[in-house]
């Protein structure tokens, strides 16, 4: 074994010194990441920054350069920076414990990557969530031959950002908190529901325990370009042409581009030049980069960058003089597209968690669920959307881009010019697909090598907030080999109602399109709602690669992969790779202390994918006390047995009470339609019954309700009083003020009528 590391240390310095020896140029920088008070929303909050900036500088290169970066971390916590798109060598790629060194606190890492490819890149962190806060920035590389023409080069780097702790946000979501939603305005009530004829609708999404469509998990206050909510670059002079490289560097934020009246070239995705295209609109996933050319006109271009759920927008402006406005999009109609989804013939619901994870069955759950439309069904899900998405007078119908998106919207600009004409369903059919997209060159591989087919099925508990593949999360998960020389083809069959933007690290894969030998190349890829779609790679690396959803919150909740050439571990990593995996199932805790005129009560959840424990107690103001500490196990998606200690003090007619603890183990099960339902039986033999629900009835009102029956059948009674059972019932209304406060009212059969105040922990 030492004389194996030895002669991997050898091979390694020899690979270092032909990196930086002087037949490839040596191109050096410095970033620091610092924390630090950033105001981007209108109020200071903590934050990362990159050389004091956010986003970070742009990192310019040549190809064929030696880029070496020295990456200073002056936080207290670890940090780690990765390379998103580039080829580069595995111990490079930036993923800490899996195939870099973390950085630690008031420490510096040198990377060494030579370049052997051009275009536009991103770098990002990828230790937790730092991305979030500010981790990130740009990278170009200019080829050896410039390619196009063109006058100046412009990095449109777009993301989203929060005044939120990111461990906060991904804690109530975890919790099931429908603030955000709520905040955003794109929550859906049951008022609003049946005023519009939905219910039917409705009652299939719950049938398959689901609320509306979701199309974005998080509100931010604000979206930016280049750190700006509106980048102005008046400088920019009538009839210069610029190439705009645009990143998505965003956490959680598909963008939707409109040019106006721009009408520019799409001529590179992902780093590779395609053949040019022209493109008005199209919808950019997380992590996507796509390179224009425009033609500054006379006066000041507008481009806009919306939220994919409309619920913000970030503006670019190139030129000066008189404004020519894009367009801004707005909300999606959810109702509709309940109503839609209600048409097909489509079973939703696929587990996030499967039963036995190793025994879960890809081809099983893809003939289970997911899209199973007819034709005439197809016909009018595609009539039904054409007429929601009109579009703006000036637009050409063949210059609008691809959507990957099943969501019908409609569209105004914020400048008041009329909307027209009307998509056919011909065009529309160019939102859900990268058919736009054709390589230069033909991108198929050889025929006669041998093919590994791999499905990977992406599935989901929005409940819960767990996301996975084949129902198995990542800290569940069996690595996926990929073997050098042979094609991998990827299905990857999408069973959520999100969007979800899958990337491979340190490699380029096939979009397999209608183009066939000219399908492009490209690093991320978007999988539209109940859709799916191939690609595929020849292996020609070695280590461990990253392949994961980049909505950020989803990765960190288990949508994630490592993909594995077995070949032997770096010797320079000591760390068992298996850490990865747990650290992306940790613990979350939440709790609620309501306290009312009637009673008062505390919740307590401390809770991973499996494993959870639950606190809780309630009193009212006449000695009444009940109180339960329980661990509970996930079974599934859906059920979890447990095991707990209660104890209560309580009256039984005008003088019988009763006060000790007791063991407890039960069944909890959430049913179709959305009913909590709790099964249980003590030491004493007192069988349990509880059913509850919720409901959203206005923006912000919720009402709620539940039973519990426990029967007692006198056995271990030693007072001789007879007493068969007890039921407990309970009537409420919730409005809910902000994310941590809620005003509540409620009748209890045994606390009676009563009003208060809940907090959320």
């Amino acid at each position: 074994m030492k004389i194996f590391k030895l002669v991997f240390c050898l091979l390694w310095s020899v690979v270092a010194f032909a990196q930086s020896s002087p037949s490839k140029p040596v191109k050096e920088y410095t970033l620091t990441i610092t924390k630090g008070q950033i105001n981007k929303a209108g109020v200071h909050t903590n934050g990362m920054m990159v050389n004091g900036s956010v986003p970070g500088p742009t990192l310019v290169f040549n190809e064929g350069d030696s880029a070496v970066i020295h990456v200073e971390n002056k936080m207290s916590v670890p940090t780690s920076v990765h390379w998103h798109g580039l080829l580069l060598p595995n111990y490079e790629d930036g993923v800490p414990i899996l195939t870099t060194p973390p950085i630690a606190p008031h420490s510096t890492y040198t990377y060494h990557i030579p370049l052997r490819q051009s275009g536009t890149y991103w770098y990002h962190s990828h230790t937790m969530l730092q991305e979030q806060k500010g981790v990130y920035g740009s990278i170009v590389i200019l080829p050896k031959q410039k390619s196009m023409d063109y006058d100046k080069d412009l990095v449109i780097v777009l993301s989203d950002w929060t005044n939120e702790r990111p461990e906060a946000i991904l804690k109530n979501l975890k919790r099931g908190n429908e603030w955000y939603q709520i905040k955003k305005g794109t929550a859906v009530p049951l008022s609003q529901v049946i005023s519009r004829g939905a219910l039917g609708a409705q009652l299939k999404m719950w049938r398959d325990r689901m609320e509306a469509p979701d199309i974005a998990d998080v509100y931010y206050p604000a979206f930016l370009t280049n750190g700006k909510k509106t980048a102005e670059y008046p400088d920019l002079k009538p009839g210069e042409k610029v190439r705009l490289r645009f990143i998505n560097a965003s956490a959680s934020t598909y963008f939707w581009l409109d040019f106006g009246k721009a009408n520019p070239l799409l001529i590179s995705a992902d780093g590779i030049d395609v053949q040019p295209v022209r493109k008005n609109r199209l919808l950019m996933a997380i992590a996507e980069t796509y390179d224009f050319i425009v033609q500054i006109p006379d006066g000041k271009l507008e481009i806009s960058a919306t939220a994919q759920d409309g619920s913000g927008h970030t503006l670019l402006h190139l030129g000066s003089g008189k404004l020519i406005p894009a367009s801004i999009i707005d909300k999606p109609d959810k109702i509709e597209m309940m109503k839609a989804i209600s048409e097909m013939d489509m079973k939703m619901g696929a587990p996030a968690l499967a039963w036995n994870p190793k025994k879960a069955e890809p081809k099983k759950q893809m003939e289970h669920y997911g899209m199973k439309m007819s034709h005439d069904n197809h016909s009018r899900m595609d009539m039904h959307h054409d007429m929601m998405m009109p579009t703006d007078e000036h637009k050409e119908h063949k210059e609008h881009g691809h959507s990957h998106d099943m969501h019908q919207m409609s569209m105004h600009s914020h400048t008041n010019m009329s909307a027209s004409e009307v998509f056919t369903p011909q065009e529309r059919e160019k939102y859900f697909n990268y058919d736009f997209l054709k390589a230069q060159v033909p991108s198929v591989f050889d025929k006669n090598l041998p093919v590994n087919h791999i499905l990977l099925n992406l599935t989901g508990n929005m409940e819960r907030y767990v996301w996975s593949m084949n129902g198995v999360p990542i800290s569940e998960a069996d690595e996926i080999t990929i073997k050098k020389g042979v094609i991998t083809r990827i299905t990857l069959n999408n069973l959520t109602m999100m969007h979800h933007p899958m990337h491979l690290h340190g490699h380029y894969f096939r979009v397999i399109s209608k183009n066939g030998d000219y399908s492009p190349w490209k690093h991320t890829v978007n999988i539209p709602p109940m859709h799916k779609l191939t690609i595929e790679l020849v292996g020609d690396e070695s280590g461990d690669w990253f392949f994961h959803c980049h909505v950020l919150y989803h990765m960190m909740s288990g949508m994630t992969r490592i993909f594995t050439y077995n070949t032997p571990r770096d010797v320079r990593l000591p760390y068992d790779k298996t850490k990865i995996k747990t650290e992306m199932d940790p613990y979350f805790s939440w709790g609620t202390l309501a306290t009312g005129s009637n009673y008062s009560s505390i919740n307590w959840t401390y809770s991973s994918i499996r494993n959870e424990w639950d606190i809780s107690a309630e009193a009212d103001y006449r000695g009444r006390f009940e109180a339960e500490l329980s661990y509970n196990r996930y079974l599934n998606d859906w059920v979890r047995t447990y095991l707990g200690v209660k104890s209560e003090k309580y009256n039984i007619g005008k003088d019988y009470q009763e006060s000790s603890p007791v063991l407890k183990a039960g069944l909890k099960y959430f049913t179709p339609y959305r009913f909590y339902t709790d099964i249980s039986i003590d030491s004493r033999w007192r069988p349990s019954f509880k059913v509850g629900r919720e409901l959203l009835l206005f923006p912000r009102l919720f009402f709620n309700a539940s039973y519990e029956y426990t029967a007692d059948f006198g056995w271990t009674k030693s007072s001789g009083k007879k007493y068969t059972g007890e039921t407990k019932w309970e009537l409420g209304m919730e409005y809910m003020l902000s994310r941590d406060f809620s005003l509540a009212a409620s009748y209890h059969n045994l606390y009676k009528w009563g009003g208060g105040l809940v907090l959320r922990l």
